[in-house]
């Protein structure tokens, strides 16, 4: 029998990708020689973390029904493979401070890892991780294009589909065919 995934904390997602949004956007405009400034971005990603998502009041408030063990488990798995697609996509640049390549892997490492997030919230983050994999990729191509404009492409798109999983997208289901 396969498992029908119900999709019940969109409005969880959303509130993380907003302020993931907000707090990239203040990570390029104090980037400095950085780019995108890591200490700016990685105390905000925490802190907006344990905001939306170990905080058992705002985890409740903005739920809308259960969530499946097979989905905390892919929860998890998720985020092991993002922090494994980063290292092994913007890792290599570490060692010789090559910030532009590292944000780029930044980006599309998390890009890639939303297409896993769809058994958690939806076919929202498959649209999503195709628009921001196309907007990195775009960065590869286009070395011309500063990072600062890359990052506001990425955390555009995170804030609109944030905004429609917040404020428009209605709990769903899916059910794989026979």
């Amino acid at each position: 029998m396969k498992e029908t995934f119900e999709f019940n904390h969109k409005k969880q997602c959303g509130l993380w990708l907003i302020l993931v949004a907000i707090v990239l956007t203040a990570a390029v405009i104090f980037g400095g020689e950085f780019l995108v400034n890591p200490f700016v971005f990685l105390i905000g990603y925490y802190v907006s973390f344990f905001c939306v998502n170990v905080n058992k009041k705002v985890r409740e408030k903005l739920s809308q029904g259960s969530i499946s063990k097979k989905q905390l488990k892919l929860i998890y798995f998720s985020i092991a493979a993002l922090f494994l697609l980063m290292f092994c996509i913007a890792g290599p640049f570490i060692p010789g401070w090559h910030w532009r390549q590292i944000w780029l892997g930044v980006l599309l490492a998390t890009a890639i890892h939303f297409f896993l997030w769809f058994f958690i919230h939806g076919w929202s983050m498959v649209v999503l991780g195709a628009i921001c994999v196309i907007i990195t990729v775009m960065g590869y191509i286009f070395t011309d294009i500063s990072m600062a404009v890359i990052c506001i492409a990425d955390a555009t798109a995170k804030l609109f589909c944030g905004a429609y999983l917040l404020f428009a997208a209605k709990p769903s289901k899916f059910v794989p065919k026979k």
